[in-house]
Parts: C-alpha cells; sequence; structure tokens
C-alpha cells in the first residue's frame, strides 16, 4: 500500500512538472547574455526570421537599443519588423515611422521592415469573443519564423507591456491595433478611441490577437523574450516616459509566451523595494489597468500556462 501510494506520488509530481513551462532567466543584460538565453530555449531561428521590437517613438529613450540586440539579429539573420500605430505621434504615418526607426539606429544596422507600409492582411482568430480576425501588417506573411523581442515595462492602457502585447498589439496594422483597442468595434483609428471603456474587454482582445499572430506561425515557429530594463511606468510608446524607478532585473526567455509575462509579473510583484529601487509606481500602474487579467486570460483561452518553472543561467 505505502509503495502504491509513493508510486501515486510520484506520478502526480510528474504531471505537474510536465504541466509547467520552462522560463529561463539571466540577471545580466547583455548583447552576450540575449544570444545565451536564446540558445538555452532549444529552438533553432531559421528561415525566414523576424525580429518583432518596438521601435520607440520619437523623443523615448528606453527602447531596446541596436547595440544591445545586434549579437542576436545577427545570430540569426533577422529582419527587425514593426508596424505603424494608432495613435498618431511619430509612428502612425510610414515616412514618419522610418524617420523615427533611422533616428533610433535600427536601418543603419539592420535590414528592417515596416510590415504595414503598403497593406494589411486577416489572420485568424480562435477566439471570437471579441474579434472575429486579427489584422496584420501584410509582410508578415514573408517570415517563416519569429522572435518575438519585446522590453517589459508599464504601459499607460494595458498596464503593463511584454510578449503579449508585442505580438497583438504590435505585430497589428493601424487598423489592427484600432480594431483591438475598441475590442473589435471599428478598425478606424479615429473612431476607435471612442470605444475603450472595456479594459477586460480590451485585455481579452489582446490576448486573442496574441494567440492569432501565435498559431500563424505555429508551434516551433515563434519563440519569446523579455528584457527587464529601464522599468518606466509607461510604453515606449510614449515620446515623454516616466524615469524608471525600479532597477533593471534581467532578460527571460521561454517558448510559452503566457508563462513569461507571468514570471516577470512576479518578479515585479515580489519585488523588494530598496533605496533607489521602488517597484511600487509599477505595480501600481498594473493593478490601475487591471494588467495582470491578460495572462488569466491567455491561459483560459489555451495560449499559454501560468504556472512556470523558472531556470537560472547565472
Amino acid at each position: 500500500m505505502k509503495k502504491t501510494a509513493l508510486v501515486l506520488l510520484t506520478l502526480a509530481m510528474a504531471t505537474i512538472a510536465s504541466a509547467q513551462s520552462k522560463v529561463y532567466f539571466t540577471s545580466e543584460i547583455s548583447p552576450e547574455s540575449l544570444v545565451r538565453i536564446y540558445k538555452a530555449l532549444g529552438v533553432k531561428a531559421s528561415g525566414r526570421v523576424a525580429v518583432k521590437i518596438s521601435t520607440g517613438e520619437g523623443g523615448n529613450k528606453h527602447y531596446l537599443k541596436p547595440e544591445l540586440i545586434g549579437n542576436l539579429v545577427d545570430e540569426v539573420n533577422g529582419t527587425i519588423v514593426e508596424c505603424c500605430t494608432a495613435y498618431g505621434g511619430t509612428r502612425q504615418d510610414p515616412a514618419k515611422h522610418w524617420e523615427t526607426i533611422r533616428e533610433h539606429g535600427f536601418s543603419q544596422r539592420f535590414a528592417v521592415d515596416l510590415m504595414d507600409e503598403f497593406g494589411e492582411i486577416r489572420i485568424p482568430t480562435q477566439d471570437k469573443k471579441h474579434l472575429t480576425y486579427d489584422i496584420v501588417g501584410e509582410h508578415l506573411a514573408n517570415y517563416t519564423f519569429m522572435i518575438n523581442l519585446a522590453h517589459f515595462k508599464g504601459h499607460a492602457m494595458g498596464g503593463f507591456g511584454g510578449v503579449l502585447k508585442n505580438a497583438s498589439i504590435g505585430v497589428a496594422s493601424t487598423a489592427g491595433k484600432a480594431y483591438i483597442h475598441s475590442v473589435g468595434i471599428t478598425d478606424d483609428p479615429v473612431e476607435c478611441w471612442k470605444h475603450t471603456a472595456d479594459q477586460d474587454g480590451f485585455l481579452e482582445s489582446m490576448a486573442a490577437a496574441a494567440q492569432a499572430v501565435h498559431n500563424y506561425f505555429g508551434e516551433g515557429n515563434i519563440i519569446y523574450i523579455n528584457v527587464m530594463n529601464n522599468l518606466s511606468v509607461d510604453c515606449d510608446c510614449d515620446g515623454t516616459p516616466d524615469a524608471p524607478r525600479m532597477k533593471d532585473v534581467g532578460i527571460l526567455a521561454s517558448t510559452d509566451p503566457v508563462a513569461l509575462d507571468k514570471a516577470c509579473l512576479d518578479l515585479v510583484f515580489n519585488h523588494k523595494a530598496s533605496e533607489g529601487d521602488d517597484e511600487k509606481p509599477l505595480i501600481e500602474r498594473i493593478n490601475r489597468q487591471h494588467g495582470t487579467y491578460i495572462v488569466d486570460y491567455a491561459e483560459q483561452i489555451g495560449l499559454g500556462t501560468r504556472s512556470y518553472r523558472l531556470v537560472r543561467l547565472d
């Protein structure tokens, strides 16, 4: 009887472990550690590789710099991909967006593709609670593999931005961004801002769009990396972001975007403040927008799991 109980306990523990997603972590934020954590995932980027980042709004200084990401982009022979915004600024108009891309040093260093510069396509959503489809830059069809390389930080509307936001709002065209922000009501970038009262619906729409992009590439053809530096309460889409109050944490990576964003959230919420290192403003921003709900809903629709095992590379 005791032996049977031990066998059952062992099987139960093995089941729990297998249900957890691996999230790799390094406290070193450098070009070398970015390549190291990519290799730790054990998924080789192949074919036509898109590296999805935010090139940053004009005036913003917190975006992931070319000198940080350069070794990784070179390692995979990748193309930096972006889409235009839906709120004006320096990146809604393609011509202005290209100016910002140049000012921030990307086009001088990498091949860059503004995926919705000449058009957009619709890709299917698995979860249709709000969105009938996802509207993305037409050049997404040119790529067979994606590295979702996100800067984890706060966000005025989502509470925080990580890989889920980078896959959803980030890959969406201007019309697609409007469609997500308005919770599926309109794809008009002017009209959409009249329909932003349903915060949970917005977060659910982002999760659905992120799942659409994940399914578009398919398992084994998309990986996720969050860089936790310049932890402002404001996103890289803000031209005048608040100064970071929390010190840099590290780089995390996974094949599971839900587990990855959840691990980063846990590092913020479990952080212990010290002089010059205060997590409270970021937590307040996340809580104000009910930001953690996106990982809950993303798990509900089957995009990934919030259960993870942190694998430290340091």
